[in-house]
């Protein structure tokens, strides 16, 4: 089933570690509308989709194209990957990267956090 234009939306501001919130700030609408965008329930134009992916800093067409299919192929159920397709766009790789490295940071923030707390 090919999806519409607003899950790719989604797809993409997740993994640019982006919330509902700040893109509708960004987009000056309500986070309620926006969600309506992204679920579908709003038609987006091309002038929408552009907007969107210079917040994102990506090209408009990176969204329209997106297909995490494409990224992620036979993931077991383990979580193990047997095939991986790259292809991602170099930004949108490098911003994939950042964000994994802004989430290890933070496990191990809390986990010195947790090992204190345990003293």
């Amino acid at each position: 089933m090919e999806k519409n234009i607003g899950s790719k939306i989604r797809q993409v501001r997740e993994l640019k570690g982006y919330s509902q919130e700040y893109m509708a700030g960004k987009l000056k609408v309500s986070q309620h509308a926006y969600s309506k965008l992204e679920t579908g329930k709003t038609k987006v134009d091309w002038e929408r989709v552009t907007k969107i992916a210079n917040i994102l800093e990506v090209d408009p067409l990176d969204i329209a194209s997106f297909d995490d299919n494409l990224i992620f192929n036979n993931c077991t159920q383990s979580g193990k990957f047997e095939h991986f397709n790259n292809y991602l766009t170099k930004e949108l790789n490098e911003q994939y990267e950042k964000r994994i490295e802004t989430l290890q940071n933070e496990i191990d923030f809390l986990r010195k956090i947790v090992l204190k707390s345990n003293e």
